[in-house]
């Protein structure tokens, strides 16, 4: 009888302790599906490659997500305004501030969620490069703070895309795609025709100041994830600007030692991505400047297998001593993917394609994206939609298992790559 006891004892007590671990057990995608980071998962560079804990090489295989954060008028799911500050200026405008930010996190919400994730580790990639911008976070550039319930700044876009990628084993490239000020003239940055990042002047300083305010902030935050594949300081910085490769270099020279030694100051393991872009010219080489633990990025977008083979050549040529990066590309023109994928695999890059998901005409049939919208996908008018029509087309719709289909260039030109 008390052997009897005993067992009942004993499996009453397991099946509390199991009932006590949801996380270990429950069906969710992101702990019983995939196998989350570890400390031994986090990054480093090493040489000309990026190493795990363990010293095992790494190389990121991944995707954008582009219009979730940071939104671009060709791939975002809305029209009558021209970038995304008049977006979020004309929806204050009409609703004011706190009704246009619940439209702002309701678009949020339904265009990247888990069943996104789970698509992108179920096509074989590792890695998301999450491009965000400074508003965010911030009001305006006069450095007002989003606050979340408990009073504090607001990042749980970050803490959510971060936690639920780590669960699944999938790296975060932590992308500031337009700063307080603007490094770029072009409209990816925010606003359109608006760098003032670089000026020597109090609104410069000023810029530069929240700038650096927000990367502190971002790097204490996650500076002892392991998920956090590296810190991309500034997104495509001088794009469209006028100006020779001169002016580019020196602008990039200046601009990224000051965030450089910002994120440092309070992060000193995590890698830290510089943008070159279009040249290997523009920045100079890390051991000049004394920047460790960095890979080099850049960007490319050419409609010729031979220019595209050129330039990875030739960067890797040039950058001789670090990591590198493709961290946006498509093949144009007569360019094709095989090529790409093994060119950039032959020169040892780690590479993440523009974008995984986007709307407009025929976005499904694009190379540009891995998801895109069907046809006749509606787009919010953001002038003219009531609040309610708006917050109906930013509802479920936008959701990828419901309004978008695959490109199919995944599994005819991709995936014998990853």
């Amino acid at each position: 009888m008390k052997t009897a006891k005993r067992i009942i004892c004993v499996f009453t007590a397991l099946v509390m302790i199991l009932s006590a671990c949801p996380s270990i057990y429950a069906g969710d995608a992101g702990s019983s599906k995939f196998a989350a980071f570890t400390d031994d998962d986090f990054l480093t560079a090493k040489g000309r490659n990026i190493v795990n804990k363990k010293g095992e090489k790494v190389v990121l295989k991944g995707v954008n997500l582009g219009a979730w954060l940071v939104w671009e008028d060709w791939i975002n799911n809305y029209e009558e305004v021209s970038d995304c500050y008049e977006a979020y200026e004309t929806l204050i405008e009409r609703f004011g501030e706190e009704e246009a930010y619940a439209l702002i996190r309701k678009y949020e919400d339904n265009f990247i969620t888990e069943y996104d994730l789970d698509c992108i580790k179920e096509l074989g990639f590792n890695c998301v490069r999450v491009p965000f911008w400074f508003r965010n976070f911030y009001y305006d550039d006069a450095g007002r703070k989003i606050l979340d319930e408990n009073g504090e700044w607001d990042f749980s876009r970050l803490d959510w895309i971060v936690e639920e990628c780590s669960e699944r084993g999938i790296y975060v490239v932590l992308d500031m795609h337009g700063a307080v000020g603007y490094q770029s003239d072009a409209p990816h940055s925010g606003k359109t025709k608006s760098v003032g990042l670089y000026d020597k002047t109090e609104k410069g300083e000023q810029f530069r100041k929240y700038t650096c305010e927000l990367w502190t902030a971002i790097a204490s935050r996650f500076r002892n994830s392991p998920a956090v594949a590296m810190y991309d300081l500034l997104n495509e910085p001088m794009c469209d600007c006028e100006g020779t490769e001169i002016t580019r270099r020196i602008n990039n020279e200046y601009i990224y030692d000051i965030l450089y030694k910002t994120v440092r100051a309070v992060d000193e393991e995590h890698i830290i991505t510089l943008e070159c872009i279009w040249t290997p010219l523009a920045l100079p080489h890390a051991f000049t400047k004394g920047w460790k633990n960095t890979v080099y990025q850049v960007h490319f977008y050419q409609n010729s297998d031979f220019i595209f083979n050129l330039f990875v050549y030739l960067a890797r040529v040039y950058y001789f001593d670090v990591p590198l990066l493709m961290g946006e590309f498509y093949p144009l023109g007569t360019t094709t993917w095989a090529n790409c994928l093994k060119t950039l695999g032959r020169c040892n890059y780690s590479w993440l394609l523009w974008t995984y998901k986007a709307t407009g005409h025929l976005m499904w049939e694009s190379d540009w994206c891995i998801k895109g919208s069907k046809d006749g996908f509606e787009r919010a008018k953001l002038r003219t939609d009531s609040y309610d029509e708006i917050a109906r087309k930013w509802g479920e719709d936008i959701r990828t298992e419901n309004g978008f289909q695959d490109s199919g260039h995944y599994s005819r030109d991709i995936k014998d790559f990853i």
